[in-house]
């Protein structure tokens, strides 16, 4: 790696204490994007949130965006989310990336392949039937059915969300053996198996080609996404929090739609590298 990229990690390295101030302008990556790996979450992160987890939508220009980065990056380019592959497959048809998805209960390696791994079984039947009628506790409340996993969204019922979380302890309590996980997000309860996590899902990830021997770079906004944060370090990656400042991270966004500009951006190299005016520049405006 050039010193640019040696500085990035200096001036970007926190301690737990610290949150991040900025984030990097593309030139500083745009040389290593055959030694790169981009790893993106999608709701919150890529694409904007909705109501409702049926109404987000790709904007115009991103397929291509996300299309060249597969093509630059020699296919180590994958989508890391706690949807299912068939739903990523719904969002970004007819576009097919490679995916950690069921936060890291699926996994695709190779595009054309409906899932190369599995690492995790369905949700208990019952189980699911009971944490499914929580629901019914005020309308608003969407359930979303993930095979792997439950979510709960309340967006549209923030009110809910304290006897959303009883229900669910309540349930838990009466199954203290059962291997599930709860992971809170934003306006979202959802439920899965444990044992297994974003992180975990990445770490197999990058044992594989193309993805093997690559820098990571993650971005992602939730609190599901702190495991992948988390390990970073131990990958000589970066990580990037979007819509607050994260702890350990190395910079932020404001919104999904400063991911986009940056990564359409990281494909301007000839521009950037071109144009003297961004030789000091230090942050992404």
């Amino acid at each position: 790696m050039n010193s640019e990229l040696a500085e990035l990690d200096q001036k970007h390295t926190m301690s737990v204490d610290e949150t991040p101030d900025a984030v990097p302008v593309p030139h500083a990556l745009v040389p290593h994007l055959d030694e790169t790996a981009i790893l993106l979450d999608i709701d919150g992160t890529l694409l904007d949130l909705m109501p409702t987890p049926r109404e987000v939508w790709v904007p115009p220009g991103l397929s291509e965006t996300l299309n060249r980065l597969t093509e630059r990056t020699s296919g180590a380019l994958a989508m890391v989310s706690g949807r299912s592959l068939n739903d990523i497959d719904l969002i970004f048809a007819p576009d097919v990336f490679r995916a950690v998805a069921g936060h890291g209960a699926e996994m695709r390696l190779s595009i054309g392949n409906e899932a190369d791994d599995v690492h995790a079984p369905p949700m208990d039947k019952e189980l699911k039937r009971r944490l499914a009628a929580i629901a019914k506790l005020s309308p608003g409340i969407l359930l979303e059915d993930k095979g792997y996993s439950l979510a709960l969204h309340y967006r549209l019922a923030p009110h809910a969300e304290k006897a959303i979380y009883e229900a669910v302890s309540l349930i838990r309590a009466d199954l203290p053996n059962a291997p599930i996980e709860v992971l809170p997000g934003k306006f979202v309860c959802e439920i899965k198996h444990s044992g297994f996590t974003k992180a975990t899902g990445v770490r197999e990830l990058m044992k594989h080609e193309p993805f093997k021997g690559r820098r990571p770079i993650f971005i992602g906004d939730d609190v599901t996404d702190e495991t992948v944060f988390a390990i970073m370090p131990d990958m000589n990656g970066l990580s990037f929090s979007v819509g607050r400042r994260a702890i350990g991270v190395n910079g932020h966004f404001d919104a999904p739609n400063d991911v986009r500009a940056f990564l359409a951006r990281l494909l301007d190299d000839t521009r950037l590298e071109d144009d003297p005016r961004l030789e000091d520049d230090t942050r992404l405006e």
